[in-house]
C-alpha cells in the first residue's frame, strides 16, 4: 500500500521533514507521481517488527529486579 510523506511520517512518529530528507538521500524509496511522493508502507515492516521487539526489551528489563551484590558488607 502506498502512502504519503504526512502518512508516513505518522506511522513512523517521525517529522516529514526527515522523511523528505531520507528520500532524497535514498534511505526511503518512494515514487513521485508528478505531485508528491508516495512511499510503500512495506519496506517498513522489518522496522516495525524491531520496534515492537525493542519495546519488549525494555519491559523485561524494567521489570527485573536489581540482584543483590554479594560483595557489599556493611560495616556500618
Amino acid at each position: 500500500m502506498y502512502k504519503t510523506v504526512a502518512q508516513t511520517a505518522i506511522d513512523l512518529n517521525m517529522p516529514e521533514e526527515q522523511i523528505l530528507h531520507y528520500i532524497h538521500n535514498g534511505r526511503i524509496k518512494a515514487v513521485h507521481d508528478g505531485e508528491q511522493f508516495l512511499i510503500n508502507s512495506g519496506q517498513f515492516d522489518t522496522y516495525h517488527e524491531q520496534i515492537e521487539r525493542i519495546k519488549e526489551e525494555i519491559e523485561i528489563w524494567r521489570h527485573t529486579p536489581i540482584p543483590e551484590d554479594i560483595d557489599v558488607k556493611d560495616e556500618d
